[in-house]
Formats: structure tokens, sequence, C-alpha cells
């Protein structure tokens, strides 16, 4: 059988499995930037903790992602659902680019601007909301962009604990010595993370700074 024809006889269990591969990449995702995001600002703010947070999410960038889920299977009320796991997982992975970019975007502001905000009677909230982020903004948009291509590929391992997504047609192809089977998992997979990619790309780009 060729790759169009299991496509087309399996599009319903294929279109579940995307899916699930997006519900797992889009929960950790939003869970990321929720935490990395203000770790990001928090390190801008408190340069003491910059080193100890970089530190710790680079650790968790060298564990490989099946020793990770090891790692996390005895978790209470995470390992007994492979779902959660997995979301667990990716979120980790998502970050350290969250975290460095935002920082980056914070810290790569003009001072020049800030001394000026400052200077018409900015409070340091009021300087971060409404100077630095608008500023910032398309670097850490940069890094949910690295956050969510890395998610959609390593969310293809998930299926090894049956936490489902596109993933299982890879292992079931692998088991199957099947080309066919592995490509119709990898092949939406990539798809996946391309779009995602040139979508948050064109967003990057309307909100970088415009250069006069």
């Amino acid at each position: 059988m060729n790759l169009w024809n299991f496509l087309v006889q399996n599009r319903l269990d294929i279109a579940d499995l995307t899916l699930e591969h997006l519900w797992m990449v889009g929960i950790s995702t939003l869970i990321a930037v929720a935490v990395g995001i203000p770790l990001g600002i928090l390190i801008a703010r408190k340069p003491l903790l910059r080193n100890p947070v970089i530190a710790g999410a680079n650790i968790i960038q060298t564990i490989p992602s099946l020793a990770l889920f090891g790692f996390l299977l005895p978790a209470p009320w995470i390992g007994e659902r492979a779902g959660r796991l997995a979301i667990l997982a990716l979120t980790l992975y998502a970050l350290l680019p969250l975290i460095r970019n935002t920082y980056a975007g914070i810290e790569g502001v003009d001072r020049a601007v800030i001394e000026a905000a400052r200077g018409m009677g900015l409070t340091d909230w009021q300087l971060l909301v409404k100077v630095q982020l608008p500023l910032a903004s398309s670097v850490i948009l940069a890094g949910i962009r690295v956050a969510v291509v890395i998610s959609v590929g390593l969310a293809t391992i998930a299926a090894a604990i049956g936490a489902g997504g596109l993933g299982e047609l890879i292992f079931r192809g692998l088991a199957m010595v099947s080309n066919t089977v592995i490509l119709a998992g990898a092949i939406p997979a990539a798809l996946m993370a391309l779009a995602a990619d040139v979508l948050l790309g064109w967003m990057e780009r309307r909100l970088a700074p415009q250069r006069t």
C-alpha cells in the first residue's frame, strides 16, 4: 500500500491523533508561557537569580526525552496519567527558550528609552508593561516559536508511554518495519512544525520594532 492510499483509508484515525498531538503541544506551550515569561522577567529584575534559573532550565534540556518521562513516572497525580506526564515533560523542555528570550528581550531595550520613560515618571511596573514588554515582544515571540517547534517534535516521543499523538503511527511503523506507517505519522508532525514556524515567524516580524 502506498502512502497516499494509507492516508486516505486511515484519515479519521490520523485526524484524531493529530488533534491529540495539537492538544499536548498547545496545553504544554500555554503552561510554559505562563511560567517561563514571568521567570524571564524575574531574572531581568533580580540578576542574582539569573544563573541558577537558566542553569536549571539548561539541565532539563540535557536530559534525554525518554529518560525524563521515566523520571516523572513516579510523580503522584502525574505519572498515573500518560497525557499529564507528557504535557509536564513538554512544558519543562519549552521553558529554556522562553526564559532566555524574555530576559534577552527586556535587557535589550535601549537604555535611553528606559531613562526617558523614568523621566516621565513611570513606575517600575508601568515601565515593564508599557515600555519593556512591548519593545521585547518580538524577541519573546521568537522564544515561543522555538518552544512550539521543539514541542511538536518531542510530542512524538510521548507515544512511547501511551500518551497518543502522531508518534503512535511512528512507533507502530517501526514495529511493523513499514515506512508508509512511519511517514503517515512523521509527515503531519513535520507539516505542523513548519506551519507553526511560518505563522509565528510572520507574527514575530510584525511585532519587531520598525527601524527608521
